[in-house]
């Protein structure tokens, strides 16, 4: 996919599935994306954003630098490691990937991260030893 065609609800769906472990579950009349029983990802109403899990501490800075693919709702994700991300900002499938396997690895258990390097976001093969990877 190029950098000018639109990410669509079935572009997360197709990436999200392809995460190990991943199934697809509905939850308040929305499809989430669970590894584990845990949310990772979820589509919005109107399919034009997605949740996805991201720290606190580190949500804030991306807004502030993409304010128009980041966002947090309102008085909804405010007291949660969750933020949202417009589906029209991103730049391609390979962001999207990006995205929703860093948000896999904040919630899969550890055995699952630790036996999938390619997803491991740092290049250096070690995502089952870092701080906030799930347990199992």
């Amino acid at each position: 996919m190029t950098a000018d065609a639109a990410i669509t609800a079935a572009d997360v769906r197709s990436a999200a599935l392809t995460l190990p472990g991943t199934t697809e579950k509905l939850a308040w009349g929305q499809p989430t994306f669970r590894v584990a029983g845990k949310i990772f990802a979820s589509l919005g109403d109107d399919e034009t954003a997605m949740g996805v899990k991201c720290p606190r501490e580190d949500r804030a800075e991306l807004i502030a630098a993409e304010p128009e693919k980041f966002f947090i709702r309102e008085g909804h994700d405010d007291h949660y490691a969750w933020m949202r991300v417009r589906l029209s900002a991103l730049e391609g499938t390979e962001e999207l990937a990006a995205i929703l396997a860093d948000s896999w690895r904040q919630v899969a258990p550890r055995r699952l991260v630790t036996a999938h390097p390619e997803l491991d976001g740092s290049g250096d093969g070690k995502a089952g030893e870092r701080e906030g990877a799930g347990e199992g």
